[in-house]
Formats: C-alpha cells, sequence, structure tokens
C-alpha cells in the first residue's frame, strides 16, 4: 500500500543533526538518500555495535536513526563529487543539510547553487543556532543546546543544591528536526499549488526555547521564573511532591491526585481500604487547583496531606497494581517505565511498536521502535533496514545518473565515490 510521501525524494547531506529529520521522512514513505563521506557517516562508528564489533555497518545507533535510507558516498570537496552531487540534486523534491552554516555554499551547492540545477527545490537547513545570526559559527552538541536554549533549567529536582538535569536521548537534535519536517511539509504543500520551492532555515536553539512549556512565557509576561522540580513540570511556585516509590521499587508519577468530587470521594474510599484515610474524611471536595496555584495556606496544607497519604498508599502497593486501580477510577496515574519496559507494555505490543526489520546480510531480523501514529490509508512502514555504507552506489550513480561502470571505477580510485 502506498504510503503519503511515495513519490517525494529527498537527498540527506550532512551528520549526526539531520538524522531523526531524514527518518521521519524515509519512514512515511519518501526515497531518502544518505550522502555520505568515503569513510562513513559519524555516527556509524557510535557505540553500542553488534556484538560489541565495532564495525561502520554494526552500529546500533546509526541503525536506529537510518531505516528506510539509501547510502551513496561521495567526496563534496572535489570539483567532481559537487557536479555529482548537483545530478542527484536535479533528481530530488527535498534537500537536508546539516553542515555547518555557510559550509555547502563555499562550495557552491548551497540553496542557490541547487536551486540553479533544481528551481523548485525545497532546502531545510538545520543548524544549532541558525544561517546568518552572530552566534552561528558557535560550536554546539546535544547537550549544549538544550542548556543554552532553557529546557535544562526546567529539568531537575526540588532540591536546587543539585544541578539542572539535561534529559537523554539527543533531544535537542530531535526537536529541531520534527520543526524541520513540519516545515518541510509545508513547503511541499506550498509548492504543490506553487510549484515554487524554498529554503528553511531550522535554529534548534530557537527550536529548545520555543518548547519549555510556560517557563519563556512566564517570564515574558508576568516576569516570572519557574523553578524545577522532581517528577513534575517546573513552576514559578513550587507545588507538592507528584513522584512516589512503590513496594516494588518502582515509581510512579501522579500529577493532581484528584480532579473531580466523584474522583476525590474514590480517592478517600482507597485510602480507607488502606487504613490511611485519616483526617482526610473531613474534606468535602478536593483541593481546588486554582487556590493551590495562589498559594492558599490552606489549601497547600490540604494537598500535603493529600500526597502524604497517597505516598503511603503506593508504598503498600506494586506500581501495576496502583496504576490499574488509580485508571479504574479515572485517575490520571502512570508508571514511570524505562524504555525497554514501555515496548514490553501489552498496550505497545497491541500498537505494534515492535517491529521485526530483516537484515538479510546477516541473515537474521531485529527488533526495532514502531510508530507513534497510525494513517489508514497512507502506512508508516519500515521498508527496509539500514544502509551499507554505499550499498547504493551503483544502483544511483550508474542506474539512474547514466555514469558508466568504468567511470563509477575512475572516481572510486581517485576518491571522489
Amino acid at each position: 500500500m502506498a504510503s503519503v510521501l511515495d513519490d517525494v525524494r529527498v537527498l540527506e547531506l550532512g551528520g549526526e543533526l539531520g538524522e531523526w529529520c531524514g527518518k521521519l521522512l524515509a519512514d512515511m514513505g519518501a526515497t531518502v538518500i544518505k550522502v555520505e563521506p568515503l569513510t562513513g557517516d559519524e555516527t556509524r562508528s557510535y557505540p553500542p555495535y553488534l556484538n560489541d564489533e565495532p564495525d561502520k555497518n554494526k552500529s546500533l545507533y546509526f541503525w536506529h536513526y537510518n531505516t528506510n535510507k539509501q547510502s551513496v558516498t561521495l567526496d563534496i570537496a572535489t570539483e567532481q563529487g559537487r557536479d555529482i552531487l548537483c545530478k542527484l540534486a536535479a533528481t530530488a523534491d527535498v534537500v537536508i543539510d546539516s553542515y555547518p552554516p555557510g559550509y555547502l555554499d563555499d562550495f557552491g551547492i548551497g540553496y542557490e547553487g541547487l536551486s540553479k540545477e533544481a528551481p523548485n527545490i525545497i532546502m531545510a537547513a538545520i543548524s544549532p543556532l541558525g544561517q546568518d545570526a552572530s552566534y552561528r559559527d558557535y560550536a554546539y552538541t546535544d547537550l549544549t543546546a538544550l542548556a543554552f536554549g532553557g529546557p535544562v533549567w526546567s529539568c531537575g529536582y526540588d532540591d536546587h543544591s543539585l544541578p539542572p538535569v539535561a534529559g537523554g536521548g539527543n533531544q535537542a537534535y530531535q526537536t529541531a528536526c520534527h520543526f524541520a519536517v513540519t516545515g518541510i511539509m509545508t513547503a511541499l504543500v506550498h509548492r504543490q499549488f506553487t510549484g515554487v520551492g524554498q529554503f528553511i532555515d531550522v535554529n534548534m536553539h530557537a527550536a529548545q526555547n520555543v518548547t519549555t512549556e510556560g517557563g519563556a512565557y512566564s517570564w515574558l509576561v508576568a516576569r516570572e521564573t519557574v523553578q524545577r522540580q522532581t517528577g513534575r513540570h517546573s513552576s514559578v511556585s513550587p507545588t507538592p511532591q507528584a513522584q512516589f516509590l512503590c513496594r516494588d521499587g518502582r515509581y510512579v508519577n501522579i500529577g493532581f491526585p484528584a480532579r473531580t468530587e466523584e474522583q476525590w470521594f474514590h480517592l478517600l474510599a482507597w485510602l480507607e481500604e488502606n487504613g490511611l484515610v485519616g483526617d482526610l474524611s473531613e474534606y468535602l471536595n478536593p483541593p481546588s487547583r486554582e487556590a493551590l496555584a495562589k498559594g492558599d495556606p490552606t489549601t497547600v496544607k490540604q494537598m500535603h496531606e493529600v500526597m502524604g497519604a497517597v505516598e503511603a498508599l503506593t508504598a503498600k502497593n506494586d506500581a501495576d497494581e496502583i496504576f490499574r486501580r488509580a485508571q479504574d477510577l479515572g485517575f490520571q496515574w502512570g508508571i514511570v517505565y524505562s524504555p525497554e519496559e514501555a515496548l514490553e507494555d501489552p498496550h505497545f505490543r497491541e500498537r505494534n511498536m515492535q517491529v521485526q526489520v530483516e537484515h538479510t546480510e546477516l541473515g537474521t531480523s531485529f527488533i526495532y521502535p514502531g510508530a507513534p501514529y497510525s494513517f489508514e490509508v497512507t502506512p508508516w512502514a519500515i521498508r527496509r533496514r539500514p544502509p551499507l555504507l554505499g550499498e547504493d552506489n551503483e544502483a544511483l550513480y550508474v542506474g539512474e545518473l547514466g555514469l558508466t561502470s568504468k567511470e563509477l571505477a575512475a572516481h572510486k580510485a581517485i576518491g571522489v565515490i
């Protein structure tokens, strides 16, 4: 069955910063050609490796970010390499550029250069600090972008003698890539109606700042600074603890324990079953979120009493028991899962979050994470395992661009391919 981007062709240039963007497009059907240096993309050298054997084709990190892509090798620093890239661009709809700002322009193959070969091309340039701003040449990693953009300030613990904490898993890179995909899809729709391509400047620093939840706007509107809190949203005023340890050593996050009068009576009954209701039965209504936000002393006192009782409740029960009972009562409570626990959850399995992907060269298949969305008519799919380094050179350079086998061999001999 056809997918939504089946007729879209993408060139992915650069490295780690743009890989997730390419994967998102490829998994929705786009033909994504990863143009790698002769030694391979840097992420091919990232551990862990299959069977702990360092190999450019066995990096599990690379595998995750490069499903459904094709791989060609090309030295774009050579004149011959740039000529070939221009020919590839002429066959493409979209170019993802995650090289440092100005790098491709210096070779004459930035947006201005490529658009001469392909006037309707869409180029999304993903960089740490944008293409033209004064900091554009500063060196950045995912960690420093998260810190410099603002999210790290909001992440951490109630104890502010401990430093802020950055989320793991290349969140800055992935946030920027999500915005890049949104921009690319919008530009494709615009081109569909106008026939005009365009340049998209994706700024990873800005992508972080606009995803600080209320942090940026609390300051812009009220000149108030949010404070980080353990296992819950950052807030201008401290809120009661909401993450509790269960009997089996796992944690649950409960957020606001009871949001309606009905939920409040369910909670009181549950606490009473466990001999924990105490003086809470005197309250006819749950603590008011509005009063709590305003710091009302009576409401704050009541909420701390409620959370103390809930903490005792979780300590007497396993996390799964707490989760299922809470959900049966309509409470928005959840278990703190590790990534591998989430994949094994029956709900995730039902949603096909474990996808078997064949690696024919290894004679076996491996489980990959599935998709967070489901399209009825244009389905997401992993159609092909991540590419071996340069495995599509002949198919693309000879089969599509028309190089002869002798020309391909000559380019290889002088280090162009």
